[in-house]
């Protein structure tokens, strides 16, 4: 026997109070409504399936998809110009990411010179820094205002 709860007036769930409720009714009535349409259709082995599939709540998965208009053996010359370039641009990409500007050897060289420059600062630096410790120290001239 099944039992059959008393149903709310449409007047009552009118009301600014019982909007959850009549949410929560107009949702099991739609869900109720599609499992009686689609009963004869859905087979329980299709009911049980329902962990096999993934929602994403994201749509960015979908920009790496193909286009949905392709066209083979020149059924649509304007698409299929469409999809070469579209191709040969990313071609064009590849190779620009596999060219190196610079070989390996001017690479070195460069940094050889750099690491001289450096060096050649550090060492300027240090005797600097030597010279200020033996002598007096030297303040740095402050500016003079002029008298009138």
């Amino acid at each position: 026997m099944e039992s059959k709860r008393t149903a709310l007036s449409k007047s009552i769930l009118e009301m600014k109070f019982m909007k959850r409720t009549k949410d929560k009714v107009e949702k099991e009535q739609f869900q109720e409504e599609g499992e009686e349409y689609f009963d004869n259709e859905l087979t329980s082995r299709m009911k049980k399936a329902t962990g096999k599939f993934v929602m994403e709540s994201s749509y960015i998965f979908c920009e790496r998809l193909n286009d949905g208009r392709l066209s083979f053996q020149g059924m649509n010359p304007a698409i299929e110009k469409l999809m070469e370039a579209k191709e040969n641009s990313k071609r064009g990409q590849e190779e620009k990411k596999e060219e190196a500007d610079v070989s390996d050897e001017q690479m070195t060289v460069q940094w050889q010179k750099m690491r001289a420059k450096f060096d050649t600062v550090n060492r300027h630096r240090k005797q600097q820094h030597r010279n200020d410790e033996d002598g007096p120290m030297r303040k740095k001239p402050r500016f003079l205002k002029p008298v009138d």
